[in-house]
């Protein structure tokens, strides 16, 4: 076992701890070196974080799956200058020098993450802008009125399964699947859209023992999209990879179909339930968005903030030798990218519970030349969608206590398991009508607040004690003004 940490106390060649010290804890490795996966890094990364910036301040060893020795970078600014300085910290992962040595080998769980493919994800200079450049330009060309259109009209089909029952578990039910049901069908395979194709997607990444054989059926799945679209062109995000000047190969048109649809999946599946989660739990965010005092898009930008899609990017190489934070970087190592980290560095946002409304300095979406190129796309799925569902259902209460809730932790993001709902059953509607005001229809539960008398005509002043049937509206919702609020919003990033 190799170790890059060669300026750290206590390393595979300093004296063994003695039983009862922390290097004992199944959360520390080889040489007193922190576990980057495992029981703590799954359950409180925030707590992992602190740990780290405590003992060795914005970049700190750690320890990947099998005890690979890797940095992670902790600081804002430090991730902002590897990520911005490719000539010393490069994509290319044949330069990790533990995939050399045979420390890493081929079949590791995080191969799927790390193996170098032909992809823009994995080039520098050159190659890196002629490839991104045909994604880019694919991107540019999609209908984005026809995007928001599609979400509409998958939101309200997902709606429709479970709005006549009054509860749903919004992970699996929602978020889960509407990004995957989008992003099918603005690469041209609808039909390809199904549960094993969306459970592929989730597994590949999670560095499990099956997450090799998932990979391998994404791209089969693109491959047969790719045989078509060769023999018959059709307006789509496929065809137009297919036919950039780029002139990309079959399998760099392959791979970048893989590269775009789980990034804009995982992301936006992970953005679509956190944001759900912090309007269910928190009181202040929900009665500032039910209120008009935040728009559903200031709610996802907070949000990614507080809880990025990707709380981690794997990875960057050491060009050379150099120095970052402090630590001696050596040619070859391995470095991650903190998004999480970053975004609650102390040195840029010493208040985590301050409002960071129109501040786009997060680095969910990661940065410099690789910054996501597609993440507009996932704005606007999760903008449409939350506000589709919110719509149609805006009595949403949380079913369980908060603290029932639980995530399943990778190394790349932090995945709510579940976020189960309770909410006045409601009619189906027309998959392509635009979301109903839920206020426009009757609600029959008997626990609403009932607001002022509304009478139909004017009572005569004889009437005495003849009351009026009571209007009732949801609990947590102003009669009214949330509902022309989230319908003027729907609106307006529909293209109405």
């Amino acid at each position: 076992m190799t170790t890059p940490f060669h300026d750290e106390p206590g390393t595979a060649s300093g004296p063994v701890p003695p039983p009862g010290c922390p290097a004992h804890d199944p959360g520390i490795g080889p040489g007193g070196v922190r576990r980057y996966y495992g029981p703590e890094a799954e359950k409180d990364p925030a707590g992992l974080y602190a740990k780290l910036r405590a003992e060795h301040g914005t970049v700190a060893p750690v320890l990947l799956h099998g005890d690979v020795p890797a940095w992670l970078v902790l600081g804002h600014s430090e991730n902002l200058h590897v990520t911005r300085t490719p000539s010393q910290f490069s994509r290319d992962s044949r330069r990790w020098r533990a995939l050399q040595d045979g420390t890493v080998a081929p079949d590791h769980p995080l191969a799927p993450i790390f193996t170098y493919q032909p992809v823009c994800v994995f080039a520098d200079g050159a190659t890196h802008e002629r490839q991104r450049g045909a994604v880019t330009d694919a991107m540019e060309r999609i209908d984005t009125r026809g995007v928001r259109r599609h979400i509409n009209r998958f939101s309200n089909r997902l709606v429709n399964d479970f709005c006549l029952k009054g509860t749903a578990d919004l992970v699996s039910q929602f978020a889960d699947h509407l990004p995957m049901m989008v992003m099918c069908a603005v690469f041209g395979m609808p039909e390809e859209y199904d549960e094993r194709l969306v459970q592929a997607a989730r597994d590949m990444t999670r560095g499990t023992e099956t997450a090799v054989a998932s990979n391998a059926y994404v791209v089969e799945v693109l491959t047969r999209l790719v045989e078509r679209r060769r023999a018959a062109p059709e307006p789509d995000f496929a065809s137009r990879l297919i036919e950039h000047s780029a002139a990309l190969t079959d399998l760099e048109v392959v791979e970048h179909l893989r590269l775009t649809l789980i990034a804009a999946y995982e992301s936006t599946a992970n953005l679509i339930a956190n944001v759900l989660r912090m309007v269910l739990t928190d009181p202040r965010f929900r009665a500032r968005l039910s209120g008009g005092h935040m728009t559903i898009p200031e709610a996802v930008e907070q949000t990614l903030w507080d809880e990025p899609p990707f709380s981690l990017v794997f990875g960057r190489w050491a060009v050379g030798d150099t120095e970052l934070g402090g630590k001696h970087i050596k040619e070859g190592d391995a470095l991650l990218i903190g998004v999480a980290a970053a975004n609650s560095d102390p040195a840029v946002r010493p208040d985590l519970k301050a409002s960071m409304e129109g501040n786009r300095a997060h680095l969910a979406f990661s940065g410099g030349p690789h910054e996501c190129p597609g993440q507009d796309i996932g704005r606007a799925i999760a903008d449409v969608g939350v506000d589709a569902l919110l719509m149609r259902l805006p009595d949403l209460e949380l079913a369980v206590p908060e603290e029932e809730l639980s995530w399943m932790g990778t190394i790349m993001s932090r995945h709510l398991m579940e976020l189960p709902v309770q909410f006045a059953p409601g009619p189906q509607q027309e998959i392509d009508d635009e979301p109903q005001p839920a206020s426009a229809r009757p609600r029959p539960r008997a626990d609403w607040v009932v607001s002022s008398p509304e009478p139909a005509a004017p009572a005569p002043e004889s009437a005495g004690s003849a009351e009026a049937p009571a209007a009732t509206v949801p609990r947590q919702r102003v009669p009214g003004a949330p509902a022309r609020l989230w319908q003027a919003v729907s609106r307006w990033w529909s293209g109405y």
